[in-house]
């Protein structure tokens, strides 16, 4: 029985669902009574400190006379400041993902010949098994390439005879392996749904060896395979920026609550992976680009800062675009004066819309960010301040990009497959218990009745 046929019983289902709900309530009171940090995070919104990290650093304050005071957002990659490992690659007009890599899983920087050698490993483990595209990944094809790619992941463990091998060689060996094949998994999962799901041609590509991951993607992606240098050195930018964000984002922390319980690498990155798909996650440029979408609908002139002001406005008041009061891309967990990321990407984003011929949709989200976040701190009296995520222009490169939307959460996840692998090897190495947070029951004891008397 299919699940349409059980459209019968949607009645008895929505009665279930209304005494689901109401006996699942607990009273927001009890969370202040109990001092539970809500989302592992305290009342100021600073995270619960739950491990220790060499992974990734980042600042967002600063101490001064004792206190925690807002400052420019800083991210650093083993120690290494985003910016200058970015303005390294740039200088020298190369790519930087690989490098990325490399720096994250062994923590310093390689030299020519590692690096080097270390492409080329990425290159010939870029690869599925034989017959894997046709009899997984088109087998059943959906639109949410996100699921799509997680029951890949878990299928790839059949295929390899140390699956539940957790020594570090071994994992290193997966991991290498998924950071290779993410590229494929997603590409391939998209292409399979356009064409049995939308009748478009199937058209896919091997990857080429020489090139790098960004290069890649546009090639695997794009039936004749071309790109411009610019367009492969911004991609490459995003898969830098997006490779890793600290052990406390959703995802990441997901990986290590999996790892510690000794599971195998395929488990632990599908469920990373899961974690990244939400909207309040990895999905949020998804977002970004539809509330814009809604922003060119509804303002007639992009110019007019006071026009755009006032549809912001509806939005904060749950009165325009999707009605959650949330202006999508502004504000982060972690970042409050600035995001490190976003900071860097603007730039190139305003490079490649001179390409694209969309200097006018850039010169929109620049006021679009710059309004939000005075109207924001204004309306929401937000005491850290607020500012544009990287989630706020990434939406927008890939949009000139010619990506898809089904691929942009899927990018993400391309690139935080890297960070991921690094967290995953770092629990095994340091953590010695399973990670199990408290939950307090606030239940009532009540007597069995028997069903005769209920």
């Amino acid at each position: 029985m299919t699940r349409q046929k059980h459209s019968h019983f949607s009645d008895e289902i929505q009665h279930l669902s209304e005494i689901c709900t109401e006996n699942n309530r607990i009273d927001p009171a009890l969370y202040g009574k109990y001092d539970v940090k809500r989302g592992l995070r305290d009342l100021d919104g600073k995270g619960v400190v739950t491990g220790l990290t060499e992974i990734s650093t980042i600042i967002s304050s600063k101490k001064e006379n004792g206190a925690d005071v807002p400052c420019e957002g800083e991210l650093y990659y083993r120690g290494i400041n985003i910016e200058d490992l970015v303005a390294g690659f740039e200088n020298d007009d190369r790519f930087g993902f690989e490098e990325t890599v490399y720096l994250l899983l062994f923590g310093t920087l390689p030299n020519k010949s590692e690096l080097k050698n270390f492409e080329k490993l990425i290159s010939a483990y870029r690869g599925l098994p034989r017959n894997f595209t046709r009899d997984v990944i088109m087998k059943a094809p959906s639109r949410d390439i996100m699921n799509c790619m997680a029951r890949s992941i878990l299928t790839l463990s059949s295929y390899d005879p140390n699956a539940n091998d957790t020594s570090v060689q071994n994992v290193l060996n997966q991991c290498i392996n998924l950071i290779s094949d993410f590229p494929l998994l997603a590409v391939y999962s998209y292409q399979a749904y356009m064409h049995f799901g939308h009748g478009k041609s199937l058209i896919m590509h091997n990857p080429d060896p020489k090139l790098s991951t960004a290069e890649n993607i546009l090639r695997l992606l794009r039936p004749d395979s071309s790109y411009s240098h610019l367009e492969a050195k911004i991609l490459d930018l995003a898969l830098v920026l997006h490779a890793e964000h600290g052990g406390g984002n959703n995802s990441t922390f997901t990986n290590h609550v999996v790892t510690s319980s000794g599971t195998d690498t395929y488990s632990a990155m599908a469920a990373s992976l899961c974690s990244l798909k939400g909207p309040k996650h990895g999905g949020a440029n998804i977002m970004v680009k539809r509330m814009f979408d809604d922003i060119k609908k509804h303002v007639s002139d992009w110019k007019d800062r006071e026009e755009i002001s006032a549809y912001l406005e509806k939005i904060l008041d749950k009165q325009a675009f999707d009605n959650s009061g949330l202006i999508y891309g502004m504000g982060h967990a972690v970042y409050s004066i600035s995001d490190p990321r976003a900071n860097i990407l603007k730039k190139y984003t305003k490079l490649l819309s001179e390409e694209k011929g969309k200097k006018k949709e850039f010169a929109l989200y620049r006021d679009v960010a710059e309004i939000a976040t005075e109207l924001i701190g204004k309306k929401r009296r937000i005491y850290k301040g607020v500012s544009p995520n990287i989630d706020f222009f990434s939406g927008l490169v890939y949009e000139m990009l010619g990506l898809p939307d089904e691929l942009f959460t899927p990018l993400f996840a391309i690139a935080r497959v890297a960070g991921w692998s690094a967290h995953r090897i770092e629990e095994l190495i340091n953590g010695n218990k399973i990670i199990r947070p408290a939950y307090t029951s606030v239940a009532e004891i009540t007597p069995y009745v028997c069903i005769a008397d209920r």
